[in-house]
């Protein structure tokens, strides 16, 4: 075989195989999930959210969320089960909605199903009063361009689960339809919802 032949065939066998970089490696990972078991709650978890310890006996999880590109805070996902129920789903997404300052804030709160479940999703915007420090000192930092996806999640006789996620808008953006598929969530079907 002569050189000229031996490169086209190289050329031939290097064309036939996917190319690929770096940049494809964090979308194969971002694919992935966990399956977690908090309780009666199972979510699939993307790989990418990282598990962080509690500081809070309250909390049954808490994960990092990755920032977007261009931010430069991540985002935080908390989960809480109370017991008797934690209270009305009206006042609770108050709650959640008068965490964020009045100017510019934005609200939009839907109802769906997972299966036999229920579940009440806000999406909330603006100035975020973020709690810092011990929950007892109640100690808050205002956060602008944050946004909050809330949900409360009716497992049928089994309780009522509160999952938090919220940070940077475009980071919380980013991953709000992986944060529906955790817990059997779609957007499609969901209908308005007024508190």
């Amino acid at each position: 075989m002569n050189r000229i032949t031996i490169c086209l065939l190289l050329l031939l066998t290097v064309g036939t195989f996917p190319a690929s970089s770096a940049d494809d490696a964090p979308q194969e990972k971002e694919g992935r999930t966990t399956e977690v078991k908090l309780k009666d709650l199972t979510l699939k978890i993307p790989s990418t959210w990282e598990l962080k310890p509690s500081s809070s006996r309250m909390r049954l999880a808490t994960y990092a969320i990755p920032a977007a590109k261009g931010d430069s805070e991540s985002g935080e996902l908390t989960i809480f089960n109370f017991a008797g129920g934690g209270g009305d789903v009206g006042a609770n997404i108050s709650r959640w909605v008068e965490q964020f300052g009045g100017e510019g804030r934005t609200s939009k709160v839907t109802k769906g199903k997972t299966g036999d479940n229920d579940y009440y999703f806000a999406n909330i915007a603006g100035t975020y009063e973020k709690p810092v420090g011990p929950p007892f000192q109640r100690k808050t930092e205002s956060s602008p361009g944050y946004r909050m996806a809330g949900v409360i999640l009716v497992l049928q006789g089994k309780g009522v689960y509160y999952l938090k996620l919220a940070g940077p808008d475009a980071t919380i953006k980013a991953q709000a339809e992986a944060f529906r598929r955790s817990f059997g969530g779609k957007s499609e079907g969901e209908t308005d919802y007024e508190i």
